[in-house]
């Protein structure tokens, strides 16, 4: 297992012996001060999210990146929305147990503030929309909760026009600088709400790469032969956090209120993802923040850059959202008194890491449709049957069919 693990590292990090400080120094991170339950609620929507990646990552064998804060940011305002048990399932999905809706909305809107004024050196920007079609009734108070708490911009559009899909994807395109251009293919008959969650961030590496340093150099997928990739090198300062199953790296951006955490799992990346959970990644940041003063280490790390899109209704269902996604169960009266439910919920992301820094961008689009009658039933599996007189509800006859015969 050990010797495995050094092959992996050789290419990913090598460290130097020194560990002198940068003369100068970056700027220190502003502090947040969030309200009263705030860091709970952060640790929990956290747990979210990296069970939500975990999750994803399990089903699929190619990269991937998912926005955590973008999911739990759309289906917050999503829980304005929700009652009863639906309203359970999402609100204990994401963390909010023993909160109010006002508490919640508090909670978001106090944090987001905060992080977008951060950092000046950084590029953060997030924005929310909620589109309804024209002739779909939405209760008021939602739509005031979705101006006032998060900032959304709200509109009633003509989904049977062309124009709606083309508003809704400039809309991400916009919000996005332009790295996501299109999140819907097409507007379901169905469909009378969509809301959305767009998240951007460009932000410079505290120490960059030098690009003179760039060259191929081998990367070892898990299955497959050995790849040259374009490798980045630097001697640069970084923090090295060594835990129970896997080696972490961090390295800030602009004045170091955000960073890149890079996990190199001691053996394979396949066994590691299984038990990766919030306990674990709360003990990898926690053991980061423990390092005063990071190290001067020889930094080699692949350039990468793609995109990915990912329906997550199997995820999330698999974590505790269940009613909202059922046409029968979802209880959505808080925006409409007509029977709706969460068609899907979506994610598109893209991430660009070069020698400068990282550009990332997410949008989270939740779609929601009119409940409507199946359009055949099919009874391919054992069932009752029963003879009833309609008038009385008399019960003349009830029985099972397990194995059809005629």
């Amino acid at each position: 297992m050990k010797s495995h693990f050094v092959i992996l590292m050789v290419p990913f990090l090598m460290f130097s012996a020194s560990c002198k400080k940068d003369p100068e120094g970056p700027k220190q991170p502003v502090a947040i001060n969030l309200p009263a339950k705030g860091d709970a609620v952060v640790a929990k929507n956290n747990e979210f999210g990296i069970n939500l990646f975990r999750t994803t990552a399990l089903a699929e064998d190619k990269n991937l990146m998912l926005s955590p804060l973008s999911a739990s940011t759309a289906l917050t305002m999503l829980l304005n929305g929700c009652n009863t048990a639906t309203y359970e399932q999402v609100r204990d999905m994401l963390g909010y147990e023993g909160l109010t809706t006002d508490e919640i909305n508090e909670v978001y809107k106090s944090l987001v503030t905060q992080l977008l004024a951060a950092d000046p050196e950084v590029q953060l920007a997030l924005a929310n929309a909620v589109w309804y079609r024209q002739d779909f009734q939405v209760k008021p108070p939602f739509l005031e909760s979705m101006d006032a708490s998060f900032d959304a911009e709200i509109a009633a559009l003509d989904f049977f026009s062309p124009s709606a899909l083309t508003t809704i994807n400039n809309w991400a395109k916009d919000n996005t600088n332009g790295k996501i251009e299109k999140v819907l293919d097409e507007i379901s008959p169905d469909a009378v709400m969509f809301l959305m969650n767009a998240l951007y961030f460009k932000g410079n590496w505290t120490y960059q790469f030098k690009k003179d340093q760039t060259a191929d150099a081998p990367f070892y997928p898990e299955n497959g032969n050995m790849l040259n990739v374009k490798t980045m090198r630097s001697q640069i300062p970084v923090k090295i956090h060594n835990g129970s199953r896997a080696i972490a790296a961090e390295m800030p951006y602009g004045r170091q209120n955000f960073a890149m955490v890079l996990i190199l799992p001691e053996g394979k990346l396949s066994d590691f993802l299984p038990g990766f959970d919030g306990q674990e990644w709360a003990e990898i940041t926690a053991g980061l923040d423990a390092i005063q003063e990071p190290s001067k280490v020889e930094m080699v790390m692949p350039k990468f850059k793609f995109d990915f899109e990912k329906i997550l209704n199997d995820q999330l269902k698999e974590l505790g959202m269940i009613d909202a996604f059922n046409p029968y169960q979802a209880d959505l009266s808080g925006i409409s008194d007509q029977q709706i439910f969460v068609s899907f919920v979506k994610q598109n992301t893209f991430v660009d890491v070069n020698e400068e820094g990282t550009e990332a961008a997410a949008v989270t689009t939740i779609g929601i449709d009119l409940t409507s009658l199946p359009s055949e039933f099919v009874v391919n599996k054992p069932f009752i049957f029963a003879i009833r007189e309609r008038m009385t509800n008399s019960l003349l006859f009830i029985g099972k069919v397990e194995r059809p015969e005629y």
